[in-house]
């Protein structure tokens, strides 16, 4: 086989090494997104059982964690990626690691449902129970835009979840208002407006989160951090 035919077929694993590792960033973001929506139902459904779901699945994007660390690390040492190919694998690595915080978060819901049922509180009143699933749509809709941006790289896309995390920032601290102003009042049980403002909280730090794979895409798209230049 002539030096030309080895760098050929050299070329093409490489290039499908680096599909590979983008493609996983769309399985797991697949798969974190189904465990944040199950969680979410779960906790507006008051369903303990699909709950206990959410958690055991955990365990799978878990997995996929460490099979994308150990895949980077072997197209790393195999092929020392320069340039653009390096900025795709530092985004993919950086995506992994935020998507599976992701799923702690929709872990961590389902929890908090758990532990509302063990110890026999109430349900929250339909007013805050309907609050709480609009911040988690809007949750879940940034999420959804941050992960389309591995599949189809688009700019503007990526500054819509910037923008729209920043929408979130507002309306988290309009509903920890909320709750703080139930519980002074006596209107909710102390147990539930600390129920409601983990859950809150949770859903903040899930922007957060897909913020972070904006920016990645923007990174990989761009070559720019917005770390860097934004204050």
């Amino acid at each position: 086989m002539n030096d030309e035919l080895i760098k050929g077929h050299t070329f093409k694993r490489y290039d499908g090494e680096l599909s590979s590792l983008h493609l996983m960033v769309s399985e797991m973001g697949g798969v974190v997104l189904e465990q944040l929506v199950a969680a979410l139902d779960a906790f507006s459904r008051q369903d303990a059982e699909a709950a206990r779901k959410v958690m055991d699945n955990d365990i799978y994007v878990d997995r996929l964690e460490v099979v994308g660390d150990a895949e980077i690390i072997r197209v790393i040492s195999r092929n020392s990626p320069m340039a653009s190919d390096l900025r795709l694998i530092i985004t993919v690595s950086k995506s992994i690691s935020d998507l599976e915080k992701i799923g702690d978060e929709a872990v961590r819901i389902a929890g908090i449902l758990l532990d509302i049922k063990n110890a026999g509180q109430g349900a929250m009143s339909g007013d805050l129970a309907l609050e709480l699933k609009e911040v988690g749509q809007l949750a879940l809709a940034n999420l959804r835009t941050a992960l389309e941006l591995f599949e189809v790289w688009n700019e503007e896309r990526a500054l819509s979840v910037i923008e729209g995390h920043r929408q979130m920032d507002g309306q988290f601290q309009r509903e920890l208002q909320r709750a703080m102003t139930c519980i002074m009042e006596n209107k909710m049980e102390l147990g539930l407006a600390v129920s409601f403002v983990l859950v809150a909280k949770s859903l903040d730090r899930i922007t957060h989160h897909a913020l972070n794979l904006a920016e990645y895409a923007l990174f990989e798209m761009k070559g720019i951090d917005l770390r860097v230049i934004q204050p």
